[in-house]
């Protein structure tokens, strides 16, 4: 055990260095802890922060769906049926535009198969549900009408993203039949269950209802493995559908939050973040840029007009386009499986994965340096959580009252 408990040890090092960095330069801590990670993998090794290990792998995986579950609880019923045109829209096209962009890139400019090319246009399509939940919760836009409708956004993005990865490359069985069989059960059933449980049993110190939703989000987790599908598509779902119950449930979502943020989410992005092979950048910069800037010009030339469409300001408009650019999560999945499966080679996989990283950072340093829309920022009496909130001035937090 003593070489599980120092890298336990090493690993919040690194998160304790990504929160000084996060306060210095004034960025979201999850792009913080994806820098650290970088730079502990150049520096120390992959390999040696065991970042394939099996528990490190599960740690890295429950952040995911966890923080994932309670992105989808962020929306609000009321604000989604408000906004549901504009978020599927702009969500749609976050899809679409860089789907298509990206394919054609990858199979005209870098010259690649069409079925790598294909599963390229899958990776790039993706919004990371994870970084755009860190920042809106840094910001504390996940309160506001703007940010909820941001989130509903990212769902369709990304259902479109598994749809078609699905749909391209995975055969359609019977398990994706019991999967979809099973999770539509579970969501029709999960509402009155949780808000019944909550009512009678809630509010206790054995913490029934947080394990009760981890025992669905992990028991639907796995069905989804076992099905070729991805553990967080589920968790979305059930965190969307339980928005009317444990979204209201202040006390329950920060317990959820001090768990996910406190003891997870720096496993799964610092792991995301030690993936990144600096050699192969080195030696194929062009080749990345392509798949980069694909990324981010076809975003921008899809999102940005259909946020313009729907009244946003100029500032509001080109931070939602950029927050919309982040990948991560579904980006990665998706060339892990065409690494998998010989559709693309070891070198293609990592300028794949090299571009989905940057797309979680370069997009989002350059919304909150230069488009952050402060007139959307809640007001610092809004709400009844405390959450800090970087201050316009400085790298200081205020405490929220």
């Amino acid at each position: 055990m003593t070489e599980v408990w120092s890298l336990a040890a090493l690993w919040f090092a690194l998160a304790l260095v990504a929160v000084v960095l996060s306060i210095l330069l004034r960025i979201a801590n999850a792009l913080s802890e994806i820098i650290v990670g970088i730079a502990a993998g150049a520096l120390i090794g992959a390999a040696t922060l065991g970042v394939d290990q099996s528990w490190i792998k599960f740690l890295a995986g429950a952040g995911a769906i966890i923080l994932t579950f309670l992105a989808g609880a962020e929306l609000d019923p009321v604000v989604f049926r408000a906004k549901w045109k504009e978020a599927t829209a702009v969500g749609l096209v976050s899809f679409a535009a860089p789907f298509l962009g990206c394919a054609a890139a990858a199979y005209y400019l870098l010259h690649w198969s069409v079925e790598a090319s294909w599963l390229a246009g899958v990776a790039l399509s993706t919004t990371s549900v994870a970084v755009v939940y860190a920042v809106m919760l840094e910001f504390g836009f996940n309160r506001t009408a703007y940010g909820k409708t941001m989130l509903a956004a990212c769902f369709i993005t990304d259902l479109g993203t598994v749809l078609a990865l699905g749909f391209i490359f995975s055969p359609f069985t019977y398990k994706t039949l019991v999967f979809f069989g099973v999770t539509l059960a579970a969501c029709l059933l999960l509402p009155r269950l949780t808000e019944r449980l909550i009512a009678r049993h809630g509010s206790r110190a054995s913490e029934i209802e947080a394990k009760f939703l981890l025992f669905v989000l992990f028991a639907l987790g796995a069905l989804a493995a076992w099905a070729g599908s991805e553990p967080v598509l589920p968790a979305y779902v059930a965190g969307m559908l339980l928005a009317g119950t444990v979204g209201r449930d202040h006390a329950l979502v920060r317990r959820l939050r001090t768990l996910t943020f406190g003891l997870l989410t720096p496993f799964y992005f610092i792991r995301a973040g030690a993936y990144v092979s600096l050699p192969v950048l080195i030696a194929a910069p062009v080749a990345f840029l392509v798949l980069l800037l694909s990324k981010l010009a076809a975003k921008c030339a899809g999102v940005y007009p259909v946020t313009k469409l729907f009244g946003s300001a100029n500032t509001e408009a080109m931070y939602t386009t950029l927050l919309m650019s982040t990948g991560l999560t579904f980006g990665s999945i998706s060339a892990l499986y065409g690494l998998s499966h010989d559709i693309v080679d070891q070198s293609q996989y990592s300028l794949l994965i090299l571009a989905v990283i940057a797309s979680a950072v370069v997009p989002t340093l350059i919304a909150n340096a230069f488009y952050l829309p402060r007139h959307l920022l809640p007001a610092a009496d809004e709400g009844s959580e405390s959450s800090p909130l970087p201050t316009a001035s400085t790298g200081r937090t205020s405490k929220r009252r």
